[in-house]
């Protein structure tokens, strides 16, 4: 099964859902963080969330979604944008825990009490935050909170990850469904009925629904709208020229101080762990172009 996103309406656009399967790209940013299986399931479901808030998204806009606690994990931070791309870190991909009172992987523990912020850029000026403290650490609920004191409409959200006994990522996913004002209480009557009877969405994954079969098993009974379908992939922005930029931006004396110090540099980037490394003859010929202006 393919990693995509999912967006649909029901009942003349009163329903608005969002589905993603995200397996193979949690497990890439596993892979790239080397992450211990908490530290996994903690920054799949952050991005999953990215993935899902991304609805109405056009050209080079972007979500970000930044989780700050005080637990083990430290902060987590994914952005995703209109094309599909997701990208995350977390600050401490080592930790190590044992099992909560469910005998399921503590995220909420490795998170801790804390604040959650969102990033919505549209390519205005000035880009929209908002926060909110976080409800339990274990992100499906602190979204769901979020959304009803941001835009003041009820959501659904649930976020999943499962990681195996290799620690690789066997299913990964959400589903965001958010009721306008004036639904029939019958329709969240259903969905409510629905959402007590299926199985956790990462042994739905796991079980090779897509996301429009996890959208069907949420709103079963009910007549829904599929809008469109793209694919999803880890995909980082960063670029030797960006780096190259940065080192520049140091200025002629921090890069002289680097040359003498270090001989050369290495820059390993946040998001996806990918390492640049500047000789001291590359050094050199930055101070050049600087000289150049």
């Amino acid at each position: 099964m393919w990693d995509s996103l999912v967006r649909a309406t029901a009942l003349d656009k009163s329903i608005r859902i969002s589905a993603v399967v995200s397996t193979k790209l949690v497990d890439e940013a596993r892979k790239r963080h080397r992450t211990f299986p908490v530290a996994t399931a903690a920054l799949g479901r952050v991005m999953n969330a990215a993935l899902l808030l991304t609805w109405g998204l056009k050209d080079k806009g972007t979500i970000t979604v930044r989780v700050f606690g005080d637990g083990p994990l430290g902060g987590i931070i994914a952005d995703a944008n209109a094309l599909g791309e997701a990208r995350g870190y977390v600050q401490n991909p080592q930790v190590d825990l044992p099992l909560n009172d469910k005998g399921k992987l503590d995220v909420g523990g490795g998170i801790g009490k804390g604040t959650l912020y969102i990033t919505k850029d549209i390519g205005l000026k000035e880009p929209y935050t908002g926060s909110v403290s976080l409800v339990s650490g274990e992100i499906g609920e602190d979204i769901a909170s979020y959304l009803v004191k941001s835009e003041q409409i009820p959501s659904l959200v649930s976020i999943g990850v499962l990681v195996g006994p290799d620690l690789s990522v066997q299913a990964s996913g959400g589903i965001i469904i958010q009721v306008l004002p004036n639904t029939p209480e019958e329709i969240l009557t259903i969905i409510e009925e629905n959402t007590s009877k299926i199985k956790p969405i990462s042994t739905l994954i796991k079980e090779g629904n897509g996301p429009k079969e996890l959208i069907k098993l949420y709103l079963d009974g009910i007549d829904v709208e599929f809008l469109e379908e793209k694919p999803v992939v880890f995909r980082c922005k960063c670029n030797e020229e960006k780096v190259r930029d940065i080192l520049i931006s140091l200025g002629k004396d921090e890069i002289e101080d680097i040359i003498e110090k270090e001989g050369g540099s290495e820059i390993t980037c946040h998001f996806c762990n990918e390492i640049y490394t500047f000789s001291k003859e590359e050094l050199e010929d930055l101070l050049v172009d600087i000289e150049k202006g």
